[in-house]
């Protein structure tokens, strides 16, 4: 009875229907609550703004820019009329900023022009359908490649308008990608999740600056999961972790359309009342390693989860602060009911690092067995291990993805 009110009270406020005004500024008016005819005028609303900004950006400057949007048309971002309207002022801002900069030559890719009916902003339609379009970039920007000389080798941007899910999925094909195609295009992720701990920035207006402002090419290292059964390997690009907040995302990932909005929340509750009693928490052995493949550190814990960042100072579940300071790894012990009730809020500010549940430390590499089946999430996609699975080994990669970072001054 509880899910069925809660699930209709979140239809009510975040679903804009098909005649309801969405409240935003319009280009050619400067008041707020035009009315827009249904959510595609917003996504086509957010490709002019792109285009815009794109037509005047500092991205790889002196040479021609292809660039592709890809958004998940589900994103709160879009669907969400608070968050739409204030990423339509930090859009509408972006733009104005950017045409101050001289017009360069652009083009969308040949990929949009098909797959977006001429808009360089693409909807994805089905899970993984964003990795589909992204290796049909990189197909495209081979074929660029391999075609003209290299002075005139475009650069190829793709932004991704979404969550993390979507992200993960670009940055997967990124990854797998060669690395003459890797040195030539990059990947922005704006965020336009409900989440977006994994975009480059948790405001949209600071991620566009990217975009508006010098930026240099840098690289990224991802997270990787392997298994004895040789399921997987499993990839994320900003926390890779096994136990409650893995069952928090899958149940989340369950309900999401039934619950549109920030449901997460409401199913860290849940899981702090009833995780232990679905899923048996046993004791893990865990050995961590440095990059050089020296031990660091050695334990058997009951642990409820396992959480390990591509690089300390990292935040999910809509920027909880599961590692809040330069370690990259955080384990948290099993504990009482009324104990994990109140311990849950310390994650929102970090202070979990104090109290003796929390284990923190540095590792490049993390070999694992647990007692009993459990899950693992790779930046908000689940995958569920059993005994087979065991040893599973969480370990950070090279830095080879392709990203945008702020010019040094």
């Amino acid at each position: 009875m509880l899910r069925t009110k809660r699930s209709s009270k979140a239809r009510r406020e975040n679903i804009p229907r098909l005649a309801e005004y969405v409240v935003c500024l319009n280009p050619w008016y400067t008041q707020i609550g035009v009315y827009m005819a249904s959510i595609d005028a917003a996504y086509k609303v957010f490709a002019d703004f792109l285009s815009r900004i794109c037509s005047h950006s500092l991205v790889a400057q002196n040479r021609h820019l292809v660039w592709t949007a890809i958004a998940n048309p589900k994103a709160g971002g879009f669907t969400i009329r608070s968050r739409w309207r204030k990423h339509y002022e930090h859009l509408s801002a972006c733009a104005k900023k950017a045409e101050l900069n001289p017009l360069r030559v652009n083009t969308i890719s040949d990929v949009a022009k098909l797959e977006g009916g001429g808009s360089p902003l693409i909807l994805t339609k089905r899970q993984g359908h964003a990795a589909e379009l992204c290796k049909s970039l990189l197909n495209e920007a081979e074929n660029a490649y391999n075609k003209s000389p290299q002075s005139e080798h475009p650069f190829y941007l793709i932004i991704t308008a979404g969550g993390d899910g979507t992200s993960d999925e670009v940055m997967t094909s990124l990854y797998q990608a060669p690395k003459h195609i890797q040195d030539n295009c990059a990947v922005l992720r704006l965020p336009m999740g409900t989440g977006n701990d994994g975009s480059d920035a948790w405001e949209l207006d600071t991620a566009l600056l990217l975009l508006i402002e010098p930026s240099v090419l840098a690289r990224q290292r991802m997270l990787r999961l392997r298994t004895a059964s040789g399921k997987g390997p499993f990839l994320a690009f900003n926390i890779l972790s096994v136990g409650l907040d893995a069952f928090v995302t899958h149940m989340t990932n369950k309900t999401k359309t039934t619950m549109p909005g920030d449901s997460y929340k409401l199913w860290v509750d849940i899981a702090a009342l009833f995780y232990d009693r679905i899923y048996k928490v046993g004791f893990i052995d865990v050995v961590a390693k440095d990059h050089t493949g020296n031990e660091v550190k050695a334990f058997r814990e009951k642990l409820l989860l396992l959480a390990v960042g591509e690089s300390g100072r990292r935040t999910y579940g809509s920027h909880k602060m599961i590692l809040p300071d330069d370690r990259n790894v955080c384990a948290i012990r099993q504990m009482p009911l009324f104990k994990k009730i109140a311990f849950k809020g310390h994650f929102s500010h970090g202070s979990h690092i104090d109290k003796p549940e929390a284990i923190l430390f540095n590792a490049a590499s993390l070999t694992f067995s647990a007692e009993h089946p459990i899950l693992a999430q790779m930046d908000g996609e689940t995958v569920h291990l059993t005994n087979a699975d065991f040893p599973a080994v969480i370990e950070l990669t090279e830095p080879v993805i392709p990203i945008l970072r702020k010019s040094p001054a």
